[in-house]
Protein backbone atom coordinates (compact mmCIF):
# COMPACT_ATOMS: atom_id res chain seq x y z
CA UNK A 1 0.00 0.00 0.00
CA UNK A 2 1.33 3.28 -1.10
CA UNK A 3 1.81 6.16 1.28
CA UNK A 4 0.96 9.66 -0.29
CA UNK A 5 1.23 13.19 1.15
CA UNK A 6 -1.07 16.06 -0.25
CA UNK A 7 0.05 18.99 1.13
CA UNK A 8 -2.68 21.31 0.31
CA UNK A 9 -6.77 21.07 0.81
CA UNK A 10 -8.16 23.46 -0.92
CA UNK A 11 -10.53 22.33 -3.35
CA UNK A 12 -8.18 20.51 -6.15
CA UNK A 13 -5.60 19.16 -3.09
CA UNK A 14 -9.16 17.55 -1.64
CA UNK A 15 -10.39 16.57 -4.46
CA UNK A 16 -7.22 14.86 -5.24
CA UNK A 17 -6.67 13.23 -2.07
CA UNK A 18 -10.50 11.80 -2.96
CA UNK A 19 -8.97 10.33 -6.20
CA UNK A 20 -6.23 8.72 -4.38
CA UNK A 21 -8.14 7.41 -1.61
CA UNK A 22 -11.15 5.61 -3.38
CA UNK A 23 -9.68 2.69 -4.71
CA UNK A 24 -8.30 1.92 -1.35
CA UNK A 25 -4.71 1.07 -2.60
CA UNK A 26 -3.38 4.21 -0.69
CA UNK A 27 -3.31 5.32 2.54
CA UNK A 28 -3.86 9.64 1.68
CA UNK A 29 -2.21 12.05 4.20
CA UNK A 30 -3.91 15.41 3.66
CA UNK A 31 -2.40 18.50 5.24
CA UNK A 32 -4.72 21.65 5.65
CA UNK A 33 -3.11 24.99 6.82
CA UNK A 34 -6.68 25.39 8.57
CA UNK A 35 -7.79 23.85 11.26
CA UNK A 36 -11.66 23.71 10.45
CA UNK A 37 -10.31 21.79 7.82
CA UNK A 38 -9.16 19.49 9.43
CA UNK A 39 -11.86 19.20 12.13
CA UNK A 40 -14.44 19.17 9.34
CA UNK A 41 -12.61 16.10 8.06
CA UNK A 42 -12.17 14.17 10.99
CA UNK A 43 -15.88 14.71 11.95
CA UNK A 44 -18.07 14.65 8.70
CA UNK A 45 -15.75 13.14 6.48
CA UNK A 46 -16.08 16.57 4.42
CA UNK A 47 -13.96 19.81 3.33
CA UNK A 48 -17.13 22.35 4.13
CA UNK A 49 -14.60 25.33 3.57
CA UNK A 50 -13.46 24.60 0.11
CA UNK A 51 -14.91 21.19 -1.11
CA UNK A 52 -18.65 21.06 0.35
CA UNK A 53 -20.53 17.93 -0.20
CA UNK A 54 -17.90 15.56 -1.43
CA UNK A 55 -17.78 12.70 0.77
CA UNK A 56 -13.90 12.11 1.31
CA UNK A 57 -13.07 8.07 1.76
CA UNK A 58 -11.97 6.37 5.10
CA UNK A 59 -8.38 5.89 3.54
CA UNK A 60 -7.89 9.76 3.80
CA UNK A 61 -6.42 11.52 7.17
CA UNK A 62 -6.33 15.41 7.37
CA UNK A 63 -3.67 16.74 9.54
CA UNK A 64 -2.35 20.37 10.39
CA UNK A 65 1.41 18.42 11.05
CA UNK A 66 3.70 18.37 8.14
CA UNK A 67 5.68 16.21 9.67
CA UNK A 68 2.89 13.53 10.45
CA UNK A 69 2.19 14.52 6.69
CA UNK A 70 5.07 13.90 5.36
CA UNK A 71 6.12 10.55 7.60
CA UNK A 72 6.60 7.87 5.50
CA UNK A 73 5.63 9.39 1.94
CA UNK A 74 6.74 7.99 -0.68
CA UNK A 75 4.63 10.57 -2.97
CA UNK A 76 4.39 14.28 -2.11
CA UNK A 77 1.44 16.25 -4.37
CA UNK A 78 2.08 19.77 -3.78
CA UNK A 79 -1.24 21.87 -4.48
CA UNK A 80 -0.64 25.23 -1.87
CA UNK A 81 -1.46 28.19 -4.03
CA UNK A 82 1.78 29.64 -6.20
CA UNK A 83 2.84 31.98 -3.78
CA UNK A 84 2.89 29.97 -1.15
CA UNK A 85 4.95 27.44 -2.89
CA UNK A 86 8.89 28.52 -1.71
CA UNK A 87 7.84 29.21 1.90
CA UNK A 88 6.22 25.59 2.37
CA UNK A 89 9.10 23.61 0.67
CA UNK A 90 11.37 25.70 2.47
CA UNK A 91 9.91 24.06 5.79
CA UNK A 92 9.34 20.92 4.82
CA UNK A 93 12.71 20.24 3.08
CA UNK A 94 14.08 18.58 6.24
CA UNK A 95 10.85 16.24 6.56
CA UNK A 96 10.91 15.21 2.98
CA UNK A 97 11.78 11.22 3.21
CA UNK A 98 14.70 9.71 1.07
CA UNK A 99 13.99 8.94 -2.57
CA UNK A 100 10.05 10.36 -2.32
CA UNK A 101 8.12 11.62 -5.34
CA UNK A 102 7.38 15.37 -5.64
CA UNK A 103 4.12 15.78 -7.66
CA UNK A 104 3.46 19.83 -8.44
CA UNK A 105 -0.01 19.97 -8.98
CA UNK A 106 -0.17 23.98 -8.51
CA UNK A 107 -1.27 26.09 -11.60
CA UNK A 108 0.61 29.49 -11.40
CA UNK A 109 4.13 31.48 -11.93
CA UNK A 110 5.69 32.72 -8.54
CA UNK A 111 5.49 36.42 -8.91
CA UNK A 112 9.06 37.91 -7.80
CA UNK A 113 11.02 35.12 -9.78
CA UNK A 114 8.75 34.43 -12.73
CA UNK A 115 9.33 30.45 -12.12
CA UNK A 116 7.35 27.35 -12.75
CA UNK A 117 6.52 25.55 -9.77
CA UNK A 118 9.34 22.61 -10.72
CA UNK A 119 11.59 25.32 -10.88
CA UNK A 120 10.70 26.85 -7.51
CA UNK A 121 10.49 23.27 -5.85
CA UNK A 122 14.03 22.57 -7.24
CA UNK A 123 15.69 25.35 -6.36
CA UNK A 124 14.74 24.79 -2.66
CA UNK A 125 15.25 21.03 -2.67
CA UNK A 126 18.45 20.44 -4.54
CA UNK A 127 19.93 23.97 -4.20
CA UNK A 128 18.89 25.38 -1.12
CA UNK A 129 19.01 22.37 0.74
CA UNK A 130 20.92 20.93 3.74
CA UNK A 131 24.27 19.05 2.76
CA UNK A 132 24.30 15.35 2.01
CA UNK A 133 24.63 13.21 5.25
CA UNK A 134 22.28 15.67 7.24
CA UNK A 135 20.11 13.83 9.52
CA UNK A 136 16.72 15.23 8.49
CA UNK A 137 14.13 15.15 11.15
CA UNK A 138 12.36 12.26 9.97
CA UNK A 139 15.51 10.54 11.18
CA UNK A 140 16.57 9.04 7.74
CA UNK A 141 20.47 10.72 6.26
CA UNK A 142 19.76 12.87 3.25
CA UNK A 143 21.24 11.48 0.60
CA UNK A 144 23.30 13.22 -2.38
CA UNK A 145 20.42 11.93 -5.23
CA UNK A 146 18.65 14.98 -6.04
CA UNK A 147 14.79 15.80 -5.48
CA UNK A 148 12.53 13.57 -8.51
CA UNK A 149 10.19 16.46 -9.58
CA UNK A 150 7.04 16.26 -12.12
CA UNK A 151 4.27 18.66 -12.88
CA UNK A 152 0.64 17.33 -12.62
CA UNK A 153 -2.35 19.21 -15.30
CA UNK A 154 -5.25 19.25 -17.42
CA UNK A 155 -8.65 20.13 -17.48
CA UNK A 156 -9.95 19.43 -14.08
CA UNK A 157 -12.39 21.06 -11.98
CA UNK A 158 -11.96 19.62 -7.93
CA UNK A 159 -16.08 19.11 -7.66
CA UNK A 160 -16.24 16.77 -11.12
CA UNK A 161 -13.23 14.83 -10.22
CA UNK A 162 -14.46 14.09 -6.54
CA UNK A 163 -17.58 13.51 -7.73
CA UNK A 164 -16.21 10.71 -10.38
CA UNK A 165 -17.03 12.72 -13.23
CA UNK A 166 -14.63 10.89 -16.49
CA UNK A 167 -11.97 13.32 -16.18
CA UNK A 168 -7.73 12.90 -18.61
CA UNK A 169 -4.91 14.61 -16.74
CA UNK A 170 -1.22 14.67 -18.05
CA UNK A 171 1.66 13.95 -15.70
CA UNK A 172 5.08 15.70 -16.83
CA UNK A 173 8.40 14.76 -15.66
CA UNK A 174 12.07 14.13 -16.91
CA UNK A 175 11.86 10.90 -14.87
CA UNK A 176 10.15 7.76 -16.33
CA UNK A 177 10.42 6.44 -13.13
CA UNK A 178 8.14 8.88 -11.92
CA UNK A 179 5.79 8.90 -14.76
CA UNK A 180 5.12 5.70 -14.41
CA UNK A 181 4.80 5.45 -10.95
CA UNK A 182 2.13 8.57 -11.23
CA UNK A 183 0.65 6.86 -14.23
CA UNK A 184 0.03 3.66 -12.08
CA UNK A 185 -0.78 5.28 -8.93
CA UNK A 186 -3.09 7.74 -10.01
CA UNK A 187 -5.31 6.76 -12.38
CA UNK A 188 -8.41 4.64 -11.95
CA UNK A 189 -11.52 4.29 -14.06
CA UNK A 190 -13.04 7.97 -13.73
CA UNK A 191 -9.51 9.54 -13.45
CA UNK A 192 -7.29 8.76 -17.05
CA UNK A 193 -3.54 9.69 -16.56
CA UNK A 194 -1.20 10.51 -19.96
CA UNK A 195 2.41 10.93 -19.49
CA UNK A 196 4.41 13.73 -21.03
CA UNK A 197 8.45 14.51 -20.74
CA UNK A 198 7.52 18.45 -21.61
CA UNK A 199 7.29 19.88 -18.17
CA UNK A 200 7.72 22.97 -20.01
CA UNK A 201 4.96 23.09 -21.62
CA UNK A 202 2.74 21.54 -19.71
CA UNK A 203 3.55 23.84 -16.15
CA UNK A 204 3.43 26.94 -18.26
CA UNK A 205 -0.02 25.94 -19.99
CA UNK A 206 -1.61 24.91 -16.84
CA UNK A 207 -0.90 28.87 -15.71
CA UNK A 208 -1.11 30.58 -18.41
CA UNK A 209 -5.15 29.38 -19.24
CA UNK A 210 -6.01 31.10 -16.37
CA UNK A 211 -4.87 34.68 -17.76
CA UNK A 212 -7.24 34.20 -20.44
CA UNK A 213 -10.14 32.80 -18.30
CA UNK A 214 -10.24 35.68 -16.59
CA UNK A 215 -10.49 37.52 -20.04
CA UNK A 216 -13.17 34.99 -21.05
CA UNK A 217 -15.04 36.06 -17.96
CA UNK A 218 -14.89 39.62 -19.02
CA UNK A 219 -16.36 38.77 -22.28
CA UNK A 220 -19.17 37.30 -20.33
CA UNK A 221 -19.74 40.01 -17.64
CA UNK A 222 -20.03 42.14 -20.63
CA UNK A 223 -22.66 40.30 -22.68
CA UNK A 224 -20.34 39.08 -25.83
CA UNK A 225 -21.52 36.78 -27.98
CA UNK A 226 -19.90 33.66 -28.45
CA UNK A 227 -17.88 35.06 -31.51
CA UNK A 228 -16.15 36.94 -28.60
CA UNK A 229 -15.24 33.98 -26.75
CA UNK A 230 -14.00 32.18 -30.00
CA UNK A 231 -11.54 34.36 -31.23
CA UNK A 232 -10.38 34.88 -27.41
CA UNK A 233 -9.94 31.61 -26.98
CA UNK A 234 -8.10 30.85 -30.23
CA UNK A 235 -5.93 33.93 -30.12
CA UNK A 236 -5.14 33.04 -26.22
CA UNK A 237 -4.04 29.82 -27.20
CA UNK A 238 -1.41 31.12 -30.10
CA UNK A 239 -0.05 33.65 -27.75
CA UNK A 240 0.28 30.99 -24.54
CA UNK A 241 2.05 28.76 -27.43
CA UNK A 242 4.71 31.24 -28.16
CA UNK A 243 5.49 32.08 -24.72
CA UNK A 244 5.63 28.37 -24.28
CA UNK A 245 7.96 27.61 -27.76
CA UNK A 246 9.96 30.87 -26.14
CA UNK A 247 10.90 29.14 -23.09
CA UNK A 248 11.89 25.66 -24.21
CA UNK A 249 8.29 23.85 -24.73
CA UNK A 250 6.98 22.34 -27.28
CA UNK A 251 4.42 23.71 -29.63
CA UNK A 252 2.54 20.01 -29.76
CA UNK A 253 1.99 19.92 -25.67
CA UNK A 254 -0.23 23.48 -26.50
CA UNK A 255 -2.77 21.06 -28.26
CA UNK A 256 -3.17 18.57 -25.84
CA UNK A 257 -4.69 18.56 -22.39
CA UNK A 258 -2.74 20.83 -20.44
CA UNK A 259 -3.23 23.06 -23.26
CA UNK A 260 -6.15 23.10 -25.21
CA UNK A 261 -8.20 21.30 -22.75
CA UNK A 262 -7.31 23.14 -19.40
CA UNK A 263 -7.75 25.93 -21.70
CA UNK A 264 -11.29 25.49 -23.35
CA UNK A 265 -12.73 24.47 -19.74
CA UNK A 266 -11.72 27.14 -17.57
CA UNK A 267 -12.73 29.78 -20.32
CA UNK A 268 -15.94 28.14 -20.35
CA UNK A 269 -17.11 26.67 -16.92
CA UNK A 270 -18.77 27.67 -14.45
CA UNK A 271 -16.57 26.01 -12.15
CA UNK A 272 -13.70 27.82 -12.74
CA UNK A 273 -12.67 30.58 -10.09
CA UNK A 274 -10.47 32.58 -12.69
CA UNK A 275 -13.46 32.54 -14.95
CA UNK A 276 -15.75 34.04 -12.01
CA UNK A 277 -13.22 36.51 -11.36
CA UNK A 278 -13.33 38.30 -14.88
CA UNK A 279 -17.66 37.96 -14.81
CA UNK A 280 -17.53 39.97 -11.98
CA UNK A 281 -14.46 42.71 -13.26
CA UNK A 282 -16.59 42.72 -16.73
CA UNK A 283 -19.75 43.99 -14.48
CA UNK A 284 -18.23 46.36 -13.25
CA UNK A 285 -16.82 45.55 -9.90
CA UNK A 286 -13.35 46.07 -8.39
CA UNK A 287 -10.74 43.09 -7.90
CA UNK A 288 -10.29 44.30 -4.32
CA UNK A 289 -14.37 43.48 -3.70
CA UNK A 290 -14.39 40.37 -5.71
CA UNK A 291 -11.03 39.25 -3.58
CA UNK A 292 -12.96 40.09 -0.67
CA UNK A 293 -16.14 37.85 -1.22
CA UNK A 294 -13.75 34.59 -2.17
CA UNK A 295 -13.35 33.32 1.12
CA UNK A 296 -10.04 32.63 1.15
CA UNK A 297 -10.18 30.39 -2.34
CA UNK A 298 -7.31 31.23 -4.82
CA UNK A 299 -7.62 32.86 -8.28
CA UNK A 300 -4.17 32.19 -9.87
CA UNK A 301 -4.45 34.09 -12.54
CA UNK A 302 -4.52 37.10 -10.94
CA UNK A 303 -0.72 36.33 -9.43
CA UNK A 304 -0.03 34.76 -13.17
CA UNK A 305 -0.77 37.41 -15.03
CA UNK A 306 2.12 39.61 -13.61
CA UNK A 307 4.53 36.89 -13.79
CA UNK A 308 3.55 36.20 -17.26
CA UNK A 309 4.38 39.87 -18.53
CA UNK A 310 7.50 40.02 -17.03
CA UNK A 311 8.57 36.53 -18.58
CA UNK A 312 7.34 37.71 -22.15
CA UNK A 313 9.05 40.46 -22.02
CA UNK A 314 12.27 38.68 -20.73
CA UNK A 315 11.92 36.61 -23.73
CA UNK A 316 11.26 38.79 -26.31
CA UNK A 317 7.17 37.24 -26.60
CA UNK A 318 4.24 39.36 -27.55
CA UNK A 319 1.21 38.61 -25.73
CA UNK A 320 -1.15 41.39 -25.81
CA UNK A 321 -4.24 39.65 -24.30
CA UNK A 322 -2.07 39.27 -21.04
CA UNK A 323 -0.98 42.47 -21.61
CA UNK A 324 -4.59 43.54 -21.66
CA UNK A 325 -5.47 41.43 -18.57
CA UNK A 326 -2.60 43.21 -16.59
CA UNK A 327 -3.64 46.57 -17.25
CA UNK A 328 -7.37 45.70 -15.96
CA UNK A 329 -6.05 43.74 -12.91
CA UNK A 330 -3.32 45.90 -11.63
CA UNK A 331 -3.58 49.33 -13.27
CA UNK A 332 -7.22 49.85 -12.95
CA UNK A 333 -7.91 49.86 -17.05
CA UNK A 334 -11.39 49.50 -17.93
CA UNK A 335 -12.45 45.95 -19.83
CA UNK A 336 -14.19 47.57 -22.69
CA UNK A 337 -11.03 50.30 -23.37
CA UNK A 338 -8.84 47.22 -23.17
CA UNK A 339 -11.14 45.33 -25.59
CA UNK A 340 -10.88 48.18 -28.11
CA UNK A 341 -7.68 48.49 -28.23
CA UNK A 342 -6.69 44.21 -28.68
CA UNK A 343 -9.60 44.90 -31.74
CA UNK A 344 -7.74 48.10 -33.25
CA UNK A 345 -4.22 46.55 -33.12
CA UNK A 346 -2.38 47.21 -36.38
CA UNK A 347 -2.97 44.31 -38.67
CA UNK A 348 -1.60 40.60 -38.24
CA UNK A 349 -0.82 37.44 -39.98
CA UNK A 350 -2.77 34.75 -38.33
CA UNK A 351 0.21 32.37 -38.64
Amino acid sequence: MSEIAVIGAGAWGTGLAIVLGRNGAHRVRLWAHEQEVCKSIAQKRINEQFLPGREIPSAVTATNDLATALAGAQIIVSVMPSQHCRELFTRIQPMIPAHALIVSATKGLEEGSLERMTEVIDEVLNTEGAPAGEVRSTGQPRTAVPAIIGALSGPSFALEVARGDPTAITIASQSESLLRTVQQEFSDPAFRVYTNSDVIGVELGGALKNIIAIAAGICHGLDLGHNSIAALITRGLAEMTRLVVACGGCAETMAGLAGLGDLVLTCTGGLSRNRSVGVELGRGRKLPEILSGMHGMVAEGIFTTTAAVGLAHARGVEMPITEQMHAILHQGKSPRAAIHELMTRSGKSEI
